[in-house]
């Protein structure tokens, strides 16, 4: 796997309220590569804005983004920092427990031995952007898929923005069939594949280094029967017509990485093509859509 380019993060403090407005601004000014999370709880009525980049953004391009998403006075507080790889890595693995979500356990390696015996493990080791499965919008579509499949068993899944590959891994361990999972970030593709060959689906899962679904290879292989999405408002509106245009009849969308203020953007731009919300998961300020042809 590619050494991880060297990475920053930079943190404004606020109100709880004027934190998710500024998460909310900043998901739509900032790439979808860039993480945002507003749900971080520092003190009591005091919450913290954090934004991970690396090159070719550069700070001043961040604090432009934030001087666009919060007020002037508000900025001069923001602290970009540089994360070192192994330093991330190394504060991920600390005090991060299982995540359970339905029949999945996510888990480390340190963990292997506190995974239930009726559960379904997916070992994912902390890396950079990539997730570990305790993010809410990831549990989200977890416990999402574990109830889809458990009223079905779809023939062709398809993991768009695969990240880490926690999806595509949970689905090809119930399945047992091939997984189609793609990323626009090559290292995350990289990541995903050495994640499933560890997890001993590698042959099941598919990774692709592929934008959106026009690629050759991904019109291929549709149409899909089940679609996970997990990425942001403004790439899901723009690969509504994409995703639907590539769904088999009766096929079932999850959708995530939504804050609630972006709930009814996502849930609109999939109506207009034909397909109606089943069911909605909110969790730790993070919420999944399901949403069914």
């Amino acid at each position: 796997m590619p050494a991880p380019l060297k990475t920053y993060i930079a943190r404004l403090k606020t109100t709880e309220h004027e934190g998710r407005q500024i998460a909310d601004r900043l998901t739509e000014i900032l790439d979808p590569s860039h993480a945002v999370c507003a749900s971080v709880e520092v003190a009591e009525s005091v919450w913290q804005v954090e934004v991970h980049f690396a090159p070719p953004l550069n700070a001043a391009a961040i604090r432009a983004a934030f001087a666009l998403a919060a007020n002037p006075a508000a900025t001069k507080a923001l602290r970009v920092e540089p994360i070192r790889a192994r330093d991330w890595i190394a504060e991920s693995l600390v005090g991060l427990s299982p995540v359970h979500a339905g029949r999945f356990v996510v888990h480390g390696a340190h963990d292997r031995g506190r995974v239930p015996i009726n559960s379904i493990g997916i070992e994912i080791e902390a890396a950079l952007a990539f997730g570990t499965g305790h993010h809410g919008t990831t549990r989200g579509c977890l416990l999402a898929l574990d109830a889809l499949l458990k009223r079905n068993r779809p023939q062709h899944v398809l993991d768009l923005g695969t990240g880490s590959g926690v999806l595509a891994i949970a689905s090809a361990k119930v399945l047992h069939r091939r997984i189609v999972a793609t990323d626009i970030d090559p290292r995350a593709v990289c990541a995903a594949r050495a994640n499933a060959r560890s997890n001993h689906v590698g042959g099941f899962v598919e990774t692709l280094h592929a934008t959106g679904l026009n690629a050759v290879e991904l019109a291929r292989r549709a149409p899909f029967d089940l679609v996970l999405a997990n990425i942001l408002l403004n790439p899901l509106q723009r690969l509504a017509t994409s995703i639907t245009s590539r769904l088999a009849p009766g096929a079932t969308v999850v959708l995530s990485g939504l804050l609630p203020a972006h709930v009814n953007g996502a849930i609109t731009a999939y109506r207009a093509q034909g397909l109606a919300l089943g069911q909605r998961i909110l969790i730790d300020g993070w919420v999944t859509l399901v949403m069914q042809r």
